[in-house]
């Protein structure tokens, strides 16, 4: 059966292949169930024939013992094996939570903003409780339902094939039911899933926005909007409620009726001398028992149908292609790096669309500074993206000293690359542990240290706590300029030799950028520096401008020189994109 993508056969074999990493802890409690069952089915046989004994009057205490003893493992047993499962499904729970993040923050920008925050995350948090929930069912009562049932009909038949007519029965309308359900809800089901990951991306977008939905008063319409999904969510969701809640109705019926079944067919046999009452109290006790397990495989089964699209969600974040990776022979970046960067006829068009970069042929050697200007999508990200292989090229090489970057591994790349970015991209920790993400092993003094080339130092002092202070969800509790000046420390600590400077000043007030670009001529000492600019004034002391239009470069040369020319950067500069600096 299939909800659209990956088939329901295949979401519950995958699942079930997840607990491979504990093979020989699944494989034994995979044992101990049957032998729960084996426990439970010998129960009703050794009681039948106990009530037979004390019915002739003769001796039951053997029997009486050994229906105690079997009772008594069954009850260890089953409280062992549901200690264990328990264990085991958190644990495979949160291996399986860190593949999928492992996973999540090494895939591309565009799947991300192609998904939304809030649908990732509810693919990874709801999709490994939904793993934990089936993995906790199939060690705990899907194996020992499954083989009880096997073990059940074969005993029941040998006891009597007539009654055990009654329990075959009983089975195969507790499977017609069943599949009824399941075909009449896995349609709706699938909605429901695609509603909730809607419900769950719109929740991630505005609390994303929080300040923007507050000054834009937006309280209202965002409160009516989720209003209108909740209702679509609800309007999915109940009827399939309703056919799992007809589903516990009809099976209770079955259930009922076949007791009374048995119990009267058992008086007519019994009056005709062609059963015992033992063997009736055995049945009934068989029909108790097959109740129960077919009611554990039937909510089992109604989990498995109900889960399998938010799962299938998991597997498919988990499948999902990443743009770059590591060839299977690729090699670290050769050390020392000097940070000569040579792009060699590089073109890279973005799917489904004629937009990207085109025939990129520029080098900086090491310690020279490129800058990148140009209209809005121009290709100036994109451009430098491609050196940090966020994205991989069509065509062209891109070389690092000569080496391929394409041919070195991700990690000794992005190893000697910093990067300071438009937004600062800070977590909600403490100073000193953003400033560490440069350098995870650096100590207090090397964060102290720079903090202080970054001007940061005496501003991080006022601050409650000092370098202990967080500073909030992407560093709200900070001002603009506190924000960037953390970025560069960050970059500072790392002492990459190739730093890329991604509109680091834009925005800011000119007293702050004054600051900011000091800790930025700081932070360029003796390193190869590209940098995407609009307001940047280090444009001016840059050894070579690129000017870019439709991903293209159109003009190269110094400040001086292009905007002494009539071409683009004259008139970027003329219509103020670009601020030209001041003499002296």
């Amino acid at each position: 059966m299939r909800q659209g993508g990956m088939a329901t056969a295949e979401v519950y074999r995958r699942t079930v292949t997840l607990l491979g990493r504990e093979k020989l802890r699944a494989a034994l409690l995979a044992s101990t169930g049957v032998a729960i069952a084996v426990v439970q089915l010998a129960e009703p046989v050794i009681f039948g024939r106990m009530v037979d004994r004390l019915a002739q009057g003769s001796g039951a205490f053997a029997l009486i013992g050994l229906w105690a003893a079997f009772g008594l493992f069954g009850i260890f047993a089953s409280a062992v094996t549901a200690v264990a499962s328990d264990r085991l499904a958190h644990r495979a729970r949160l291996a399986a939570l860190g593949e999928a993040y492992s996973r999540a923050i090494t895939l591309p920008i565009a799947y991300h903003a192609s998904k939304g925050t809030g649908t990732v995350v509810r693919a990874i948090l709801a999709g490994t409780d939904a793993l934990f929930a089936l993995w906790l069912g199939i060690l705990r009562e899907q194996l020992t339902a499954l083989a009880g049932i096997v073990l059940l009909i074969p005993t029941a038949i040998s006891l009597d094939p007539r009654m055990a007519m009654i329990l075959v029965v009983l089975g195969a309308v507790y499977l017609a039911i069943n599949i009824l359900v399941i075909r009449k809800t896995r349609e709706g089901q699938a909605q429901v899933e695609t509603y909730s990951g809607q419900l769950y991306g719109r929740v991630g977008d505005v609390l994303g926005n929080v300040t923007v939905v507050q000054s834009y008063s937006r309280f209202a319409r965002e409160m009516q909007a989720m209003r209108q999904m909740t209702a679509k969510l609800l309007a999915a969701q109940y009827p399939v409620l309703t056919w799992w809640g007809l589903l516990t109705v009809l099976t209770r019926a079955a259930a009922t009726i076949t007791m009374v079944v048995i119990f009267a067919a058992g008086a007519i046999l019994a009056q005709r001398g062609e059963i015992s009452v033992g063997e009736i109290v055995s049945f009934g006790a068989f029909a108790g028992l097959m109740v129960g397990q077919l009611d554990r495989l039937s909510a089992f089964v109604g989990n498995v149908f109900r889960a399998t699209p938010v799962i299938r969600s998991y597997f498919d974040l988990l499948d999902a292609p990443a743009e770059v990776d590591d060839r299977p022979d690729a090699e670290a970046l050769a050390q020392p790096v000097l940070g000569h960067v040579a792009y060699r006829d590089v073109t890279y068009r973005f799917a489904a669309s004629e937009q990207g970069v085109f025939d990129l042929s520029f080098e900086a050697l090491p310690g020279q500074t490129i800058a990148l200007v140009g209209p809005t999508g121009s290709g100036k990200t994109t451009t430098l993206a491609l050196l940090q292989r966020l994205r991989q090229p069509d065509a062209g090489t891109i070389l690092i000293d000569g080496q391929d970057i394409g041919a070195v591994t991700l990690a000794s790349l992005r190893a000697n690359i910093a990067v300071v970015f438009q937004e600062a991209g800070l977590f909600n920790r403490s100073i000193a542990e953003n400033i560490r993400i440069g350098r995870p092993d650096a100590t207090d003094a090397e964060v102290e240290q720079a903090a202080r080339l970054a001007e940061a130092h005496p501003f991080i002092l006022r601050k409650p706590g000092a370098y202990g202070f967080v500073i909030g969800e992407r560093g709200n509790a900070l001002s603009g300029g506190e924000r960037q000046r953390i970025a560069i420390a960050r970059a500072v600590l790392k002492n990459a030799p190739i730093l890329i400077l991604d509109e680091a000043t834009s925005a800011l007030d000119p007293a702050t950028e004054a600051r900011i670009k000091r800790a930025i001529d700081k932070l360029r000492a003796n390193r190869t520096t590209l940098i995407i600019a609009h307001r940047l004034s280090t444009v001016a002391s840059a050894d070579q401008i690129l000017v870019l239009d439709g991903g293209r470069i159109v003009e190269r040369g110094t400040f001086r020189e292009l905007a002494g020319q009539d071409g683009l950067f004259a008139h970027l500069v003329r219509e103020g994109a670009i601020v030209e600096p001041k003499e002296g």
